[in-house]
């Protein structure tokens, strides 16, 4: 097993900051201009696969509840999604897209060259490789 501190251990640790870094930075951007922020435009992909509860968002998204409820307030004051109730319990209620609300993360994903372009160069091998070890960094070995 690999120290943390071991050169390559290090390498890697880096080489995934500045990941992340570069995919935040152009999320910011392609955010903006749909004059969205970046925590709106997370939300709203997020929603875009199912509607959901917000704390169940607020987890995904690793955050307070109380700041999900406000960038759906203000998500849902743009017509991008709306609440309603949940078909197994009535009593919570789900943020779902609305229509204008999913094609606008179809358009920001679409936006997004980032990842997409250096993985379009990557073989579906490599590319299944790198999904499986980052699932498996993440816990979500299947």
């Amino acid at each position: 097993m690999a120290s943390r501190s071991d050169p390559l251990t290090l390498e890697v640790v880096e080489l995934i900051g500045t990941v992340v870094a570069r995919y935040y930075e152009e999320y910011e951007d392609v955010a903006a201009k749909h004059s969205l922020t970046g925590a709106q435009a997370r939300v709203l992909g997020l929603l875009s696969h199912e509607p959901m509860p917000m704390r169940r968002i607020a987890h995904r998204l690793k955050c307070e509840p109380s700041n999900i409820t406000g960038i759906v307030d203000r998500l849902e004051a743009r017509g991008l999604v709306e609440r309603r109730p949940d078909p197994a319990d009535r009593r919570v209620k789900l943020a779902a897209p609305t229509d204008d609300g999913r094609a606008t993360a179809a358009r920001l994903r679409d936006s997004l060259g980032f990842a997409r372009e250096p993985l379009a160069e990557l073989t579906t091998v490599e590319r299944t490789l790198l999904r499986d070890l980052l699932r498996r960094m993440l816990g979500e070995e299947e």
